[in-house]
């Protein structure tokens, strides 16, 4: 029997681990292989059975388990970053979480027969989202960087705030079974004792932490024992008040002033992880398929009600008074998928419920299952297309994640956000964070690759990664992560030399080698430090037709590093080893060293000499051809002069020979014309001289007749 508990102890650790890196490497939620995987050996082939593994220990094993959800899940719940995270995120958590729980609980209670009590606890359940869910779903949708964050802080938020909201239901509804205590005196010690002993608590750890009461290697383990120790002794002072105070505890201490959280964080999200998954899939294999197949039409009424009554709702009255489009509003109303914290908050309540003997508890279990079923299923299958429909997707990730927080890191991120490119600085530093919030460029304050980072850090918008830390040991893990999220090709490091010198059990892998070749050969961390240090400055050079690379190179020398170039199509391009001359027309961002500046400003004074000479050259040649041209063109018209005269000239000499031959023809014609009148006069002379004669005939004749016919004897006619 103990060999037996052991090898499913086992089984389950590396079940765990498998189906984590199953989600990872398909971009998909954990919470679905380890779903698949725990009903596959429970239900499925009944080789795990927690109840009979277990036995009466299942109960504190899943209780401290949530324990440690919520306490993780409460340290991110920091009120300020709520705030600075937009009314929308602040909404969502307040407004919307109350709208969906009043959407939620009467359809649970109409739709499926649960009593108003365990209908108002499902409620409660069910209004969480979470990170471990969201996140993988944003890598993959990749929507815009509004909404991304969005989502994913209201996923952060939420998981406290819904588990509060149920610890609360669920001290209500314990309280009421429990026919021996008065309910109001049993609720409000309850209520007193969560908020107080985990104020209380909080406010402890926080000074003790502050003060360094703890060493260092023994905080973590010290945060944890406490917390442990703050669960039990509360639920022994009121019984089920635990979940309430670490809660509290764990918003208190993520609140308090002057408290540095981050390894605590990051131990517990380790051990989260692990929790989640082992706790998981004891879950689902305790299932019963007979009571999921049970739940009938009732459980996809409730579904329909969660996915298109309750988020839609609660979206479009969260969003009033803030700048999102309606597109935005739908592609919001659609992503919101449930995740591993209702299902573990749900069966722990399910099982106390039960020993309570309260009506329908039994059921909560299998529906809680089937809508984290349904809505992670369904959204992740179709929230990529339906963004990219509604045109709200992120489009080319142009965007830088910088690892390293320096100086030279904190200017190059200024120069490219002004290029409307976005960059996020990540550094375990404070005071290197510090610097870049104050100059407002978004950080992220820890490792980069770390649980936290894949949780809280948001990558949307961002496609390559710069390493440029002076934290050798971190370095190759950073790289190493993200090229398994981004591609080798994506991720670029500085070349420091020396990091590969020594034993050969401390030299790097030579894959990780070739990709140390961020601005160029032999460029180290160490470098650009002393550069800057001894000021060095970037420039933003506008590389055209007449300043190309060459003059550029020629003006600056080769002290000058160029960084990284600007396309013409607002793409941004890195300058490693392997790039290529510059092209024209981008802009081009290099860092300037000392000596570069000095050159440049002695080949500058060069240059504007030789310009000044080539001008009065240029003048000088502008007027000698000025002159020559005055010259050229007062000969010219001369000739054109000279050559007027002469076509004038003969202009005269043939108007005077045409005006002569006029004369002539005129003194031609005037002979003609007399010759003709006296011709004419003749002939009219002649005419009349003719006439007369005629009629002298005429008369003669007449009177040679008259005489006749007085001499002749008149003739009678016969």
């Amino acid at each position: 029997m103990v060999e037996h508990i052991t090898g499913m102890l086992a089984l389950i650790g590396v079940l765990s681990l498998l189906c984590q890196w199953a989600g990872w490497k398909l971009r998909l939620p954990a919470i679905l292989p380890l779903l698949l995987c725990g009903l596959l050996l429970g239900p499925g082939l009944n080789i795990l059975n927690p109840d009979e593994i277990f036995g009466d220990l299942l109960f504190p094993i899943i209780s401290l388990g949530v324990a440690v959800i919520l306490f993780e899940g409460a340290l991110t719940l920091n009120f300020k970053e709520i705030k600075e995270h937009g009314r929308m995120v602040t909404h969502l958590v307040t407004i919307g979480a109350l709208i969906t729980w009043a959407c939620i609980a009467p359809a649970a209670h109409f739709l499926m027969g649960f009593d108003w009590p365990v209908a108002l606890l499902f409620g409660a359940l069910v209004v969480v989202t979470g990170p471990t869910v969201i996140v993988p779903m944003l890598r993959t949708v990749q929507p815009k960087s509004k909404l991304s964050s969005i989502l994913r802080w209201e996923g952060i938020v939420i998981d406290p705030i819904g588990a509060l909201l149920a610890v609360l239901v669920y001290e209500y509804i314990a309280v009421a079974a429990d026919p021996t205590t008065h309910l109001l005196y049993a609720l409000g010690l309850t209520l007193v004792i969560g908020f107080g002993l985990g104020a209380a608590a909080g406010y402890f750890i926080g000074f003790a932490i502050r003060k360094n009461v703890f060493p260092h290697y023994l905080r973590n383990t010290a945060v944890l024992t406490i917390m442990l120790g703050i669960f039990v002794g509360s639920n022994m002072i009121q019984e089920e008040s635990g979940l309430l105070t670490v809660t509290v505890m764990g918003i208190w201490l993520a609140n308090m002033r002057g408290v540095d959280i981050a390894d605590i964080l990051e131990f517990k999200e380790t051990l989260t992880v692990l929790l989640i998954s082992a706790l998981f899939i004891l879950l689902a294999a305790r299932l019963d398929s007979n009571a999921m197949l049970g739940l009938g039409a009732g459980a996809f009424a409730v579904l329909f009600v969660v996915m298109f009554i309750a988020r839609p709702l609660s979206i479009w009255i969260s969003g009033l008074g803030t700048n999102l489009t309606s597109k935005d509003k739908w592609f919001l109303s659609w992503v919101a998928p449930r995740g591993i914290v209702a299902a573990a908050i749900s069966s722990l309540f399910a099982i106390k419920l039960e020993e309570l003997g309260i009506h329908g508890a039994s059921s909560i279990v299998p529906l809680v299952f089937f809508i984290i079923i349904g809505t992670v299923v369904i959204q992740s299958l179709t929230a990529g297309p339906w963004a990219k429909y509604l045109g709200v997707k992120e489009g080319s990730n142009q965007g830088l994640l910088i690892f390293g927080a320096s100086k030279f890191s904190r200017d190059l991120a200024k120069e490219l956000i002004a290029k409307d490119f976005k960059v996020v600085l990540a550094d375990s530093n404070w005071d290197s964070i510090r610097q870049a919030r104050m100059e407002n460029i978004p950080v992220y304050f820890g490792n980069p690759a770390s649980e936290h980072a894949t949780n809280y850090l948001d990558t949307s918008g961002i496609g390559r990664v710069l390493v440029m830390s002076p934290y050798r040991s971190i370095n190759p893990l950073v790289s190493f992560h993200y090229q398994d999220i981004f591609g080798s090709e994506k991720v670029f490091g500085l070349n420091n030399s020396e990091a590969n010198v020594g034993s050969g059990r401390h030299q790097l892998s030579e894959s990780y080698l070739k990709r140390l070749c961020l601005f160029g050969e032999n460029i180290s961390y160490a470098k650009i430090a002393s550069l800057m240090a001894k000021g060095a400055i970037l420039k933003v050079t506008n590389i055209t037709e007449n300043f190309t690379y060459d003059k550029f190179r020629e003006r600056y020398g080769e002290t000058a590093m160029p960084l990284v170039y600007i396309t013409k199509d607002a793409k941004l391009r890195i300058i490693t080893a392997e790039t290529g001359k510059i092209p024209v027309g981008v802009e081009l961002i290099s860092l300037l060293p000392a000596e570069a500046q000095e050159q440049a400003v002695i080949q500058r004074a060069l240059d504007e000499e030789a310009a000044r000479l080539a001008k009065i050259k240029a003048e000088e040649e502008a007027k000698a051809a000025a002159e020559a041209r005055a010259i050229r063109e007062a000969q010219e018209a001369e000739q054109r002069a000279i050559e007027k005269a002469r076509r004038k000239e003969e202009e005269l000499a043939k108007f005077a020979e045409a005006e002569q031959a006029a004369l002539l023809a005129q003194e031609q014609a005037d002979l003609i014309e007399l010759a003709q009148g006296e011709k004419t006069a003749e002939i009219e002379q002649a005419t009349n001289l003719s006439s007369q004669q005629l009629h002298v005939n005429s008369a003669e004749e007449q009177d040679a007749e008259a005489n006749g016919m007085a001499d002749t004897p008149a003739v009678t006619k016969s």
